[in-house]
């Protein structure tokens, strides 16, 4: 019996901006793809309601700032009307920053910067990024808002890790990768941290102009302290360090210490800041005393270090594929044996310290 020919069916896009300009970008750069298909545009939600209603798209690319419907109060309407995997396009601004981070945490799959005038050699790298973007957010779970409700940041919220800040401090230190889906992923983790918890370092894929931003955020919700990250700072016990858009992250040793290390060398895995250089240095400076995590991400960045940690000694954990945006990274990483244990998002913070809780009692 011949196997029955099914027809490949193409990605159903809607565009949803305020600007001709970039609405004609869009559609060019979409429509060339051959399994993506542009099924309409519309210059604000009040028009794109109704195209929604009638053409039923499979992804929405959404402009944040618009006229007589703000986009993340139609994003908010979106989700909890008829939830679809939306794909934010934010200017690079402060402004545009923090309402991108917000559409994040309302359930938007992802985002891209605006297309700029005279975007000209820069284009194929643009339609790149978005067509990537938009074939992920094909095939996920679109949900309302985070994951879980963010913890009190009351000291009752969560117990101690130890009575112990030397202990905390000095010898163990905490490494975490993430792409597509990570700032909520992120917030998932760090915000069940309790204050005390040994030092964190983060990478997410992110543009220079949204790390501090993202950061200032998390450090308004979690127990522990949360800022981007500089050159040679040294890591403190109850603080996690975002990796700047603009560089890699790394760690080195300064005596007793940690130290951060930022580096502009060249992008790995097509990413500055990357997962993968962020692991090898961990697996290379605090080996056995790291501990690795890996969040919801495209692609394969972070594996092959993760695979580095676990040779070196250190203890690996991964999301799983239920509570991921995109399971990729994660993927990549279970593929490789680069992973101890695959958790959901809400249950990796507790193996973390049930893990930095075993080999505190063991060492003593």
């Amino acid at each position: 019996m011949k196997p029955r020919h099914v027809a490949r069916t193409r990605t159903r896009v809607l565009i949803v901006d305020d600007s001709a300009l970039v609405r004609h970008v869009l559609k060019e750069v979409i429509g060339a793809e051959p399994d993506l298909e542009v099924v309409g545009v519309a210059p604000d939600p009040i028009v794109a309601r109704e195209m929604i209603r009638r053409l039923s798209p499979d992804v929405i690319t959404l402009d944040v700032e618009m006229p007589r419907m703000d986009g993340i109060d139609f994003l908010e309407r979106l989700m909890r009307l008829r939830p679809t995997p939306v794909i934010m396009v934010s200017s690079l601004s402060e402004r545009g920053s923090d309402v991108t981070l917000r559409a994040l945490e309302l359930g938007a799959v992802d985002f891209v910067s605006k297309p700029k005038p005279g975007i000209g050699n820069d284009l194929k790298a643009y339609a790149e990024e978005i067509t990537e973007k938009i074939r992920a957010a094909a095939g996920v779970r679109v949900y309302r808002a985070s994951l879980e409700a963010v913890p009190s940041r009351s000291a009752d919220a969560a117990p101690s890790f130890t009575g112990s800040p030397m202990v905390a401090g000095i010898e163990k230190i905490i490494f975490i990768g993430a792409s597509t889906g990570g700032t909520e992923a992120i917030k998932a983790v760090l915000s069940r941290m309790p204050a005390d918890v040994p030092g964190i370092l983060v990478t997410q894929h992110m543009p220079e102009s949204f790390t501090k931003s993202f950061a200032q955020r998390l450090d308004g919700l979690c127990r522990i302290s949360v800022k981007e990250a500089e050159h040679g700072e040294r890591v403190l016990p109850g603080h996690a360090y975002i990796a700047p858009g603009h560089s890699h992250l790394l760690v080195r040793r300064s005596g007793a210490s940690y130290v951060t290390e930022l580096s502009q060398g060249p992008p790995v895995n097509r990413h500055r800041p990357s997962v993968d250089v962020l692991f090898r240095s961990a697996a290379n400076v605090a080996g056995r005393n790291a501990i690795g995590v890996i969040l919801t991400g495209m692609g394969k960045d972070g594996a092959a270090g993760m695979l580095e940690m676990k040779q070196a000694g250190a203890p690996t954990f991964a999301q799983d594929e239920a509570t991921c945006v995109v399971y990729g990274m994660p993927r990549e990483a279970v593929a490789l044996g680069a992973a101890d244990e695959v958790l959901p998002v809400q249950d990796i913070a507790g193996r973390v310290l049930a893990r930095l809780a075993k080999d505190r009692a063991f060492r003593i």
